[in-house]
This record gives C-alpha cells, sequence and structure tokens, in this order.
C-alpha cells in the first residue's frame, strides 16, 4: 500500500512535468507571443523607468537584505542615495498571477534563461525574459539567487533564524560578537520585519498536514521539533483559507515570488520606509556591469538598463562618493574580482573572492502515505538539530514545484560545512568563476540523508523519494550562497573594503561561507545593521 502511495506521488510529479515542458516549449519565434502576454499580466513592470542621476552622495549596488538595510539606514542619516537593481519591481495583488508558480513555470520566474531543472529533476521550458530567480550554473553546483526589487526577500522561504552561539563563534573567529548580535541586531530586525512562527490555526490547517506529520516523525525518531520565525504576514494566508485573496503560500508559492504580498518582503518594509524618507530612490531595471575609482577618489559605476524582455536601453557611467555592495554573495564577489583583475580598484588586496560557501544547503524528501488532501503550505514551521556527525539541521519545507499532493515529506538540510572556495574572474567570459568540490557536496549530502534515514526507520517511513526513473528528490544546488568578500579578511570588522576608504560591503559576500545550520537572512540583515550603525555614526 505504501508503494502505491509512493508511486502514485512520484507518477504525478512527473506528469506535472512533462505538462511543464509542453507549457513552456517552443522556438524563440514564440517568445514575442509570451512578451505580449507578459506585457497584459504586469503591466507595472513594462512602465518607463527614470534615470538615476549622474552624481549621487551613496551609490547602494542590489536591494535585498543587506542592500535595503543601507538605503534605509542612510537616508535616516541625511545622506542621499540611489539604489540600482537590476530585476523589476514587481506588484502585489489579490486576484492577478504576478509571479509564475515552479510547477508550471514561464518566463517570469527566470532571469534571462529557456529552461530549468529543480528539486524534482524534471527539465522546464520557458520563453526567455527577466523573472525573478537567477539560476547560475557553475562548476559543481548551480547558485540560486534573486533578481527582483526586494532581492532574496522575494523569492525565500520565510524562514529567518539566528544561529547558535557556538557556530557563530567558530565561523566568525571573533570578527563579529555574538552577544551584541543577540541583543541588539537580532531583536531589531525580529521587530523590523514581525517575525513570528506559525500560529496554532494555521498549523491545524489542511495546507500544513505535511508539517504535521514532519513534525510527528521527527519526534517518533527522538528529536523536538523547535519552531522557525517566519517573514510571512499570517493574516493574508488566512485569507487565502477563507476565500479572501487567491492561494499563493498555501498552493505551493514561494520560489518564484507569492502575488498577493503574503511575504512582507522587503519592499513592504525596509526599502519602502527608505523611499520615504524622501532621501533614498530605487531604479530597477539597472544591471551594474563594473566598478572603478576615478583619480580624485569618487566611485565610478557602470550600469546597463534593461527592459523586462533584456533589451538594453542605455548604458551610463555613475558616479558617487561611496559605493555599497549589495548584490549578494555572486554578485558583489564578481564586482570585486573583474575590479581587481582589471585594474579598475588597483587597492584591493588578496582575500578578494576568498571564503565563499553553500551554507551547506540540501534538499531531501522522504515517503509518507498518510496524507490526505493537499499539504502544499510554504512556511517553513520547524526543524530539527543533529550533531551525531557534521553539526547540521533539517527543515520541514514544502515540495517545490509540484502543487498536489506527492505522498513525500520534504526537508532542507544546512549543515555545518568547513568547505570553502573562492571566486575569481574569468575574462573570457567576462563574468564570475567558481569551481565547487563535488566531494563536499557529497559529504553534506550524506551527512543529511544519515539523519533523515534515521527519522524514516524509526518513524516507518520510506526514506528517500525515488522516482521510477530512479533519482531521488535531491539537487546540487545552493539558494544560500556566502562569502567573497569576508569581514575581517577583504574588508574591516564592519564591512569597509581594505584599500578604497567609501567602498563597503553589506551582504551575504561578507559573511564567510555558512551562517551555522540556519538560512542566512537574518544574520545578513542583522550585520547590516550592526555595520551601517558604526559607518553611520563615524561618518565613513
Amino acid at each position: 500500500m505504501r508503494r502505491r502511495a509512493f508511486m502514485k506521488g512520484a507518477g504525478t510529479a512527473a506528469l506535472l512535468g512533462a505538462v511543464g515542458v509542453a507549457h513552456g516549449a517552443g522556438p524563440a519565434a514564440a517568445e514575442p507571443v509570451w512578451n505580449d502576454l507578459f506585457r497584459s499580466w504586469v503591466p507595472e513592470i513594462f512602465a518607463p523607468v527614470p534615470d538615476p542621476p549622474e552624481h549621487s552622495p551613496a551609490i547602494v549596488v542590489g536591494s535585498g537584505f543587506g542592500a535595503a538595510v543601507a538605503a534605509l539606514r542612510l537616508a535616516e542619516a541625511g545622506v542621499s542615495n540611489t539604489v540600482l537593481e537590476r530585476g523589476s519591481r514587481w506588484p502585489n495583488d489579490p486576484w492577478r498571477e504576478i509571479f509564475t508558480g515552479d510547477d508550471l513555470p514561464d518566463g517570469r520566474g527566470f532571469w534571462h534563461r529557456t529552461s530549468f531543472t529543480g528539486v524534482t529533476k524534471v527539465p522546464m521550458r520557458f520563453a526567455d525574459f527577466g523573472g525573478v530567480l537567477d539560476v547560475t550554473e557553475f562548476s559543481g553546483i548551480d547558485v540560486w539567487r534573486a533578481a527582483a526589487v526586494g532581492g532574496g526577500s522575494v523569492v525565500f522561504t520565510g524562514a529567518m533564524i539566528a544561529p547558535e552561539r557556538r557556530f557563530f563563534d567558530k565561523i566568525f573567529g571573533g570578527a563579529v560578537d555574538f552577544d551584541e548580535m543577540d541583543r541588539v541586531y537580532y531583536p531589531r530586525v525580529r521587530q523590523q520585519l514581525r517575525l513570528n512562527p506559525l500560529p496554532p490555526d494555521l498549523y491545524a490547517a489542511s495546507p500544513f498536514s505535511h508539517t504535521r506529520r514532519w513534525d510527528e516523525q521527527v519526534r517518533r525518531a527522538g528529536y523536538q521539533p523547535l519552531a522557525n520565525d517566519s517573514i510571512f504576514n499570517w493574516d493574508i494566508l488566512r485569507g487565502e483559507l477563507s476565500g479572501a485573496t487567491r492561494p499563493s503560500a498555501t498552493a505551493a508559492r514561494s520560489n518564484l515570488g507569492n502575488s498577493n504580498g503574503a511575504k512582507f518582503d522587503l519592499n513592504q518594509n525596509y526599502l519602502k520606509y527608505a523611499q520615504e524618507t524622501g532621501k533614498s530612490a530605487i531604479f530597477p531595471g539597472h544591471r551594474v556591469d563594473a566598478i572603478a575609482q576615478d583619480p580624485g577618489g569618487r566611485y565610478v559605476v557602470t550600469v546597463t538598463k534593461l527592459d523586462p524582455i533584456g533589451t538594453v536601453l542605455a548604458t551610463r557611467t555613475l558616479t558617487c562618493d561611496r559605493l555599497f555592495l549589495g548584490a549578494g554573495s555572486i554578485g558583489t564577489s564578481e564586482l570585486l574580482a573583474r575590479a581587481q583583475a582589471t585594474g579598475a580598484l588597483p587597492n584591493l588586496n588578496e582575500h578578494i573572492g576568498d571564503g565563499w560557501g553553500t551554507n551547506g544547503d540540501v534538499v531531501l524528501a522522504r515517503v509518507d502515505n498518510s496524507l490526505a488532501g493537499t499539504g502544499q503550505g510554504v512556511p517553513s514551521a520547524s526543524r530539527i538539530a543533529d550533531d551525531s556527525g557534521l553539526p547540521l539541521t533539517l527543515e520541514n519545507w514544502f515540495i517545490p514545484g509540484v502543487p498536489l499532493e506527492t505522498g513525500a515529506l520534504a526537508s532542507l538540510g544546512m549543515v555545518l560545512d568547513p568547505t570553502r572556495a573562492r571566486i575569481g574572474y574569468d575574462p573570457g567570459r567576462n563574468a564570475a568563476a567558481l569551481s565547487w568540490p563535488r566531494q563536499a557536496q557529497d559529504q553534506v549530502v550524506e551527512a543529511c540523508r544519515a539523519v533523515d534515514h534515521r527519522i524514516a526507520e524509526r518513524s516507518g517511513a520510506v526514506f528517500d523519494y525515488v522516482t521510477p526513473l530512479g533519482y531521488d528528490a535531491n539537487a546540487v544546488f545552493t539558494a544560500h550562497p556566502l562569502g567573497g568578500a569576508v569581514l575581517g579578511r577583504a574588508t574591516d570588522n564592519y564591512g569597509r573594503v581594505h584599500g578604497h576608504p567609501g567602498l563597503y560591503v553589506v551582504d551575504g559576500a561578507a559573511v564567510p561561507g555558512s551562517t551555522g545550520t540556519v538560512n542566512p537572512s537574518l544574520t545578513i540583515t542583522a550585520l547590516a545593521e550592526r555595520n551601517l550603525e558604526a559607518i553611520v555614526r563615524a561618518g565613513r
């Protein structure tokens, strides 16, 4: 009986994937049709975008967690700043499908690519467009990162958790005081983002049947689930259940955005508050291609203005007195590595590109045949910690890419992996270069599988969600790239880049490869709060 449920769920996933291939398939000639559809569905992102000023006191590159903090805190200090974001500024609507789902995605989902194979390992094809998720393929690892105003807050699963002190201290090596973070900056972010665990009424609701069953299984295995703080707006989820808004966060929508604003993303807080000061202006569709410093000490930023289809509208050179890099681990590190290799920033030190890691990301699923109805509520309610091998957590997760009940219980694993790589610059491609060792990925997968297998054995589940084609629900990827411009190495302990006064790193590039078996978003945001406070106070 269990095997039948198992195969039925696997067959459903494969069927959905096959439909998805047809759904988005087609020659390049079909792209104008899709572009017309996107224009009719989300006309807001096609509206003309004004040009940023030629010179700004400060430019912030990117609009994710660290960049958004920089924009707001600079603005509050009276420093006018220009925020440059390559992606679009997507609206929210309670009834329109602003974003696509990753079960049958179209071009709104991905940043200028035409195919994607996620954790289901079913290839999807679609039209080239400026969608919200950039999947960059490096040697040994795929890196998922955002391309939208709001950065990772638009495409993440919402869990925001502080690491344990012992792991934090091991990772940062004294460059950052955990007590200060725990006393001041983590609470500040929790309050600003209104973080709370999944409330009891939603936990008991049908879309979270997989959550309850996951918790039951880990308890049978001797673990105590720990509640996860989340960025989701619980009232909007209640509205989904009552019919007041189109289902999204209760219907497997997360990795490619929540159309109804169920996530309390940065567009609804830090970025909004920054703009309300009148001192911060956000310019979507502006890709930063290169940074340099002129003889007078001003920073020079080369920018390409794009429309959502990818048409180049203009290329400009902007200047600023201070430059804050918040383009994410890959984006920030690539800009610095290019500037170092080309001599545009000649005083960067030898640590540029070092300390890069995946946060030990792993996706696993085990089978359970007791679930009834749909169970694809997105917010992660709980996690467990395990120190029996490499320290790790497994987080309760929905099955991305499959909107129906599959008979599987998914986990996002995060392992305290000491492996670090270096981001370099490939002049032939004019892009970042990175090679991730396969043995490192195999090691973190095995560590998570050992714990997942133990849970399965003790709870009577089937270990590993294996499809009829013989593969398990796992992908060689990271959604949490970290490092490349690490605090205390490429920068001082507050993100000031060595050798170039007025240049700062404010995002995950400053974090040395891991945030200690938890999602990085809370730590990145809290570090940015800490560092911006010091920078503003010192005036440099």
